[in-house]
């Protein structure tokens, strides 16, 4: 584990592996770098990758208060560890920070997300008005489960009979956790709308991938394809949103070898 410091001051931990042109991993949902570990793995055989914690997620500090701007300097702190310039990739909610990085115009060379979860309008239920009011006040009522569970169902979409039961698995502990961050996902993503006239500044070559499993994903990528100017579309047929790190590396080597 190596270390940058964010602008703020705040320490983000990374894991480097591998040799060749770097690419960052952005993660997304309640989790840390560990989710990630499986595709560093693959990536490193052709790429340096610098697997992060983004603030707030395991080894990373976590200064307040918080602030959206505080996201995007950590990643330019990780692209000045790389040399000024890096390839980026972002899963889910980290694929809507890594398109908002480059329409800030980070030293992002070339840009893969997999289905950023943006929600076009009747492709399915709207995430609750309230929805990051209601996440502040189990925070502060220490409901951390609750929060977990208010993200799966009005954020991602699960039914309520799906995620009950949850609770009682081993990974459960470790979202709740990180539960916290959920707030600040709530404040990046707003009402989860597209940003279209944001993202069609982005200028770097982007790959958007989606699995072709969940309808209103795959909506929302192509809402995406739509709107950037440099844009490759794939669909990787039968993987879940939860994608088999075997399944999309070889695409995302191919994109960042081009």
């Amino acid at each position: 584990m190596e270390k940058v410091i964010s602008r703020d001051g705040t320490p983000i931990a990374f894991d480097r592996s591998g040799a060749g042109p770097v690419v960052i991993l952005i993660g997304g949902g309640p989790t840390d770098r560990s989710a990630n570990t499986p595709l560093a793995e693959l990536l490193a055989k052709d790429l340096t990758v610098f697997n992060y914690d983004r603030r707030g997620r395991g080894d990373s500090g976590d200064t307040a208060p918080y602030a959206v701007d505080r996201e995007y300097e950590d990643i330019e702190a990780l692209i000045a560890e790389a040399g000024g310039s890096a390839l980026v990739y972002g899963t889910s909610g980290g694929g809507m920070i890594a398109l908002e990085a480059a329409a800030r115009g980070l030293g992002i060379s070339r840009l893969a997300v997999w289905e950023p979860p943006y929600i076009i309008e009747g492709s399915r239920t709207p995430v609750p008005a309230d929805y990051r009011d209601r996440l502040v006040r189990a925070l502060e009522e220490g409901r951390r489960g609750d929060m977990v569970e208010l993200f799966l169902t009005a954020a991602v979409g699960m039914p309520a009979e799906f995620v009950t039961p949850m609770r009682g698995m081993p990974f459960w502990e470790s979202m709740e956790a990180i539960a916290h961050t959920l707030v600040y996902d709530a404040t990046l993503t707003g009402d989860f709308s597209l940003p279209a006239e944001r993202l069609a500044s982005v200028a770097v070559p982007t790959l958007v991938i989606d699995g072709g499993t969940t309808p209103w994903l795959t909506i929302g990528a192509e809402a995406v394809a739509g709107v950037l100017p440099g844009v490759r579309r794939a669909t990787l047929h039968g993987q879940p949103h939860n994608v088999d790190p075997a399944a999309i590396a070889p695409a995302l080597l191919e994109h960042f070898s081009a």
